[in-house]
């Protein structure tokens, strides 16, 4: 495993220890026999230090996680995980938009559609991508790979990973709570096995407009919620947006309960994906074959439901989220 190129804060410690690792391998490589047994020494040092820094994570450190400058995007599990991925573009009505890829390809011998948010990894990438925030013709983009998938009797299986709809005016102007809107809608009546896996950071409509399916799943390290722990915590203590000290997002991380780990407490989401130890980051071949077992096994098991046991049971799933008290 190399050193991370972008650790975190809490990483540095652990990624020094790497390079002085990699240093020694190769030279016990280069034939230096007296370093094997401080290598050994070594390894096994940071194997104790990985697991205990990814073994006691807080809320706002696994946010920081779900956005790491490294972590795996949709185009990276599609790399690994499928084959035969062929990609479509555009809304058919307005122009394509980047920050959303999707398109066939083959899970196993299972032909699927896959759709999901893409981050860039570099500048100019970043900026076509506009950071991963679609604006309304990403989803009409995934709302027509939907309709495709439902014609041709495909599973779908969808990827989140954004911060949120893109919140710029003209993304108002061309509809986007109405694209959003009717995502939702048409998901929650798809005739074929729908699967979203929450792969980063999942925020708000951006999320939930490819999120309703037959089955939520998340990896380790991801987060979903209506807003990001910044924006919480800049309307609970009145700072400027994004400006609220790191204590501050921290402790709005824990209070907006976003973690894997809560929603599935909470029955939000249905399975935790692992990750390869040091998080996805680390190994994207790992984490991509870690989440094609997963969803091989699922999409076996609902493609044994009819149609209409399929949608009914999408629909009672999500009429049973949350609690409610009172008489109404």
């Amino acid at each position: 495993m190399a050193p991370l190129t972008h650790p975190l804060e809490f990483e540095r410690p652990l990624v020094e220890l790497e390079i002085e690792l990699e240093r020694l391998k190769d030279e016990v490589a280069s034939g230096d026999q007296t370093k094997r047994d401080e290598f050994a020494k070594l390894e096994a040092r940071v194997a104790k230090m990985r697991a205990e820094i990814y073994g006691k994570l807080t809320p706002y450190q696994r946010v920081q996680l779900s956005r790491h400058f490294d972590r795996p995007f949709t185009l990276d599990y599609i790399k690994y995980m499928v084959t035969d991925f062929v990609e479509f573009h555009g809304d058919r009505l307005f122009r394509d938009d980047p920050a959303i890829v999707g398109g066939t390809c083959r899970l196993g011998e299972l032909p699927i559609m896959i759709v999901g948010h893409q981050r860039g990894r570099t500048t100019a990438d970043r900026l076509k991508r506009n950071f991963g925030m679609p604006q309304p013709e990403g989803y009409r983009k995934a709302l027509r790979l939907f309709h495709l998938a439902e014609k041709f009797g495909l599973p779908l299986v969808t990827l989140i990973d954004t911060q949120g709809a893109y919140p710029g005016l003209e993304a108002e102007e061309r509809g986007q709570a109405e694209a959003i809107a009717r995502n939702l809608s048409e998901l929650s009546e798809l005739t074929v096995p729908v699967i979203c896996v929450v792969i980063g950071e999942g925020g708000s409509g951006g999320a939930l407009a490819l999120g309703v399916s037959d089955r939520i799943l998340m990896l380790e390290n991801a987060c979903y919620s209506v807003i990001t722990p910044e924006g919480c915590a800049s309307i609970l203590w009145h700072h400027e947006r994004n400006e609220a000290p790191l204590d501050q997002a921290a402790q709005a991380a824990e209070m907006l309960q976003l973690t894997a780990k809560d929603l599935e407490r909470h029955g939000i989401i249905d399975e935790i994906v692992p990750e390869p130890g040091g998080g996805a980051h680390s190994n994207h071949k790992e984490a991509a074959e870690l989440l094609r077992s997963v969803l091989v096994r699922h999409l076996s098991e609902l493609g044994q439901l009819s149609v209409k046991e399929l949608v009914e049971k999408r629909y009672q799933k999500f009429r049973k989220l949350g609690i409610f008290t009172g008489d109404h």
